[in-house]
């Protein structure tokens, strides 16, 4: 059975243009500096996101480990949403490999207002922590994939500034923030120091993630991803893919969240399941099924046997992710699934 895999953008799979380019791929020693198109990959990457330089990274989760511990020293405190994927996901990463605190803020669909975040920043005293990085998540995964509004990311950046705090955008789906506001993605990037996305997401590269930001930031941040084991050799096979993802996937995604929208409208429809609708802006859509009397591992199950994958677990919370391999006709078939529930 071919199944219609809304499990997440993670699962996608690279394109025949993507595969093409690997088997093509000029390499090279990446520790050197002699990978090509890894070499072209950072300048492009670079260049898009309006900062110096670039680093390729394994993941989002070491991308993100690689910018904390870069920006801060052990024992230093880092402000974040309390959902954000850096506290929720990570393994525990920032107090094991850069041997910070968390200082956690409960956002709004994932976003933390301005005021709350400069009020958590320490005051200078022999008995605190110094806060040393702002960290913030765009799009927000738990939230539902909701956008930080400009006006609000550049509020955050100002106070930081003033308060000499870096800040580091975990920007894993950044250019579906940028196809949702409608602006090149350096308008969104020029309000954090560094930032991190992936292109094994939405933009369907197979494998790695990319680091932007200074020189200096890049070159120190490089000797981190030695260190958690990340030099890779001739990975100039992976950053072909990726720079097919940079040239052509990241113009499509306005299609993926079309679907995203059509999928939650339709499951809206159906009682028993309820979606906040504001909150559907890119190609993540969170519903509650409490009205379903199952849980969301039960709710899979059923799905799974009629050829729809989605994620289980003890809660009612269900998350679809929307990407490249869905189609409209794949998610009026999961909505008809979803009905055929009841």
């Amino acid at each position: 059975m071919k199944y219609i895999d809304l499990r997440s953008d993670t699962v996608t799979l690279p394109t025949k243009q993507m595969r093409d380019a690997i088997y093509n791929a000029q390499v090279g020693d990446d520790v050197y500096g002699e990978d090509p198109s890894i070499n072209r990959l950072e300048e492009m990457a670079a260049q898009m996101l309006g900062k110096e330089a670039a680093l390729f990274v394994t993941s989002g989760t070491q991308g993100n480990q690689i910018c904390v511990m870069t920006h801060t020293q052990p024992g230093d405190e880092v402000i974040l949403e309390e959902k954000s994927h850096i506290i929720t996901y990570e393994v525990g990463g920032i107090g094991r490999l850069a041997g910070v605190q968390a200082k956690l803020i409960a956002g709004k669909h994932g976003i933390m207002d301005p005021a709350d975040i400069e009020a958590a920043i320490r005051d200078e005293d022999i008995h605190l922590p110094k806060t040393s990085l702002i960290c913030l998540e765009n799009t927000h995964n738990r939230a539902g994939g909701t956008v930080i509004p400009l006006d609000i990311l550049k509020s955050t950046y100002e106070i930081a500034k003033r308060h000499d705090i870096p800040v580091h955008m975990d920007g894993a789906r950044i250019f579906n923030a940028a196809t949702y506001l409608n602006i090149p993605v350096k308008e969104i990037a020029k309000h954090a120091d560094s930032v991190m996305f992936c292109l094994s997401k939405g933009l369907c590269a197979p494998v790695g993630s990319v680091i932007v930001g200074t020189s200096d930031f890049i070159a120190r941040a490089r000797k981190f991803r030695k260190m958690l084991g990340g030099g890779m050799r001739q990975a100039g096979f992976l950053a072909a893919a990726g720079i097919v993802a940079l040239e052509k996937m990241t113009s499509r995604l306005a299609e993926d969240h079309e679907n995203a929208r059509f999928l939650a409208q339709g499951l809206s429809e159906i009682p028993g399941i309820t979606i906040d609708m504001d909150t559907v802006q890119t190609n993540i859509v969170i519903c509650d099924i409490s009205g379903l009397k199952m849980t969301a591992g039960e709710f899979a199950a059923k799905l799974y046997e009629k050829g729809i994958r989605v994620n289980g677990g003890s809660s009612p919370i269900v998350r679809f992710v929307t990407h490249y391999w869905i189609k409209r006709e794949d998610v009026e078939a999961t909505i008809e699934a979803v009905k055929s529930l009841l």
